[in-house]
């Protein structure tokens, strides 16, 4: 059985135990669960925290889960296409990966409440945002990585320019 572990908000928690964890519409078609294989770095299994709390979550909650070794999953980078395989077969590329920073597997069904191993909080400063390796780039000013209303979304906009824009920030000098 593999071990795989779901972040979620904390307020999730008696619905999960009770129900277990809810298919979502995910980026792969259907819907399903995102989650990632318990490694032995607590960096990278939880890697999605931080990238997580963008989004607004204050308090995330770890859900850890069991399924069997040959579950179809789909694993891959987050930004290229993932491949089909067994969910052991999945953990292992994970593992073997010399930066596994952005990888994510996907479950195309609900997780049982019977599935479920254990609940936890997790470290709140563990991960990356924006991407893996972010830092000492300068951040992108586009309306899609930086949306208006976003914190600090117009900071960015001014010191870099809008790519829209020609003649704003730096672009246009």
């Amino acid at each position: 059985m593999t071990m795989l572990v779901h972040i979620t908000a904390a307020k999730n928690v008696r619905s999960i135990r009770r129900g277990g964890i809810r298919a979502v519409s995910g980026g792969y078609g259907g819907a399903g669960v995102y989650c990632l294989p318990v490694l032995p770095s607590y960096q990278i299994t939880h890697q999605w925290v931080r990238e997580l709390r963008r989004g607004g979550r204050r308090a995330l909650i770890a859900v850890y889960f069991r399924v069997p070794d040959d579950e179809p999953v789909r694993a891959g980078h987050y930004n290229s296409f993932p491949a089909e395989l067994g969910s052991a077969e999945a953990a292992a590329l994970i593992a073997a990966q010399p930066d596994p920073r952005g990888y994510e597997v996907f479950i195309s069904r609900p997780i049982g409440a019977g599935e479920i191993h254990r609940i936890r909080r997790v470290n709140r400063l563990t991960g990356w945002r924006y991407m893996p390796d972010a830092h000492g780039r300068p951040p992108c000013a586009c309306p899609v990585c930086n949306p208006r209303g976003q914190y600090g979304a117009a900071r960015i906009r001014a010191r870099f320019g809008d790519p829209d824009d020609i003649n704003s920030g730096r672009r246009g000098r």
